[in-house]
């Protein structure tokens, strides 16, 4: 069984969306036999990729949120995180192009060690407040994970997976997909949203029983 899992590694929602559908995993009988593939999304794509912005300023142009309002938002947005034992700090982070982060994660895929490279850009952008979009940043962050530095270099130099990464794009669009996490069971159930593990364990059961039924 595959799970395709689409997200963008700087948001809130799809780092929770993670941490739930591993708690349903954990209590999935055939754990073993599901591969989990994650794919590149981006909220905001038209981002420049050599500057950054303020955060909280982008979502209150955005969305047409007060200070206040987005306080009130990332106060909430971490309490949800505490509960499924993250640790956020939001205060004064900036957003950007994720581009160059999620060709990261495809080559992290090339090397067998897609989940580390996720986990690792997802708790360095929310708990630690470093940055994802600077080559800098995203080379120790990737050395971090276990990927080879150099190739690392080499993959943001060369923008080997900038076809991989536009393509995931693409299908998602396909897909109807507007937002992210977007969890897709063998091409057939979709799962949008950050859904609590109850929901995920039942989509994983149901296709596990269309598997094996004949």
């Amino acid at each position: 069984m595959r799970v395709d899992v689409w997200s963008d590694l700087v948001c809130p929602w799809c780092y929770v969306g993670k941490r739930r559908f591993e708690t349903a995993l954990e209590q999935f009988d055939h754990r073993a036999d599901v591969q989990v593939v994650h794919r590149s999304f981006q909220l905001n794509p038209a981002a420049p990729r050599d500057r950054t912005s303020e955060r909280r300023e982008m979502l209150m142009q955005k969305y047409r949120l007060s200070p206040a309002q987005v306080e009130e938002m990332d106060a909430r947005m971490t309490q949800v995180a505490a509960a499924e034992g993250l640790e956020f700090h939001l205060e004064g982070t900036v957003t950007g192009n994720t581009f160059d982060a999620h060709q990261l994660v495809h080559l992290g895929r090339e090397r067998g060690m897609q989940d580390p490279v996720v986990e690792r850009l997802y708790r360095a952008y929310f708990t630690e407040q470093r940055s994802l979009f600077t080559p800098e940043s995203l080379l120790d962050l990737a050395a971090d994970a276990g990927l080879d530095r150099d190739e690392a270099a080499d993959v943001l130099r060369t923008n080997r997976y900038a076809e991989a990464v536009a393509a995931d794009v693409a299908t998602a669009r396909r897909l109807g997909a507007t937002g992210v996490p977007l969890f897709v069971v063998d091409d057939r159930y979709g799962i949008s949203g950050a859904q609590t593990p109850e929901v995920f364990l039942d989509v994983l059961q149901r296709a596990s029983a269309a598997i094996t039924t004949p």
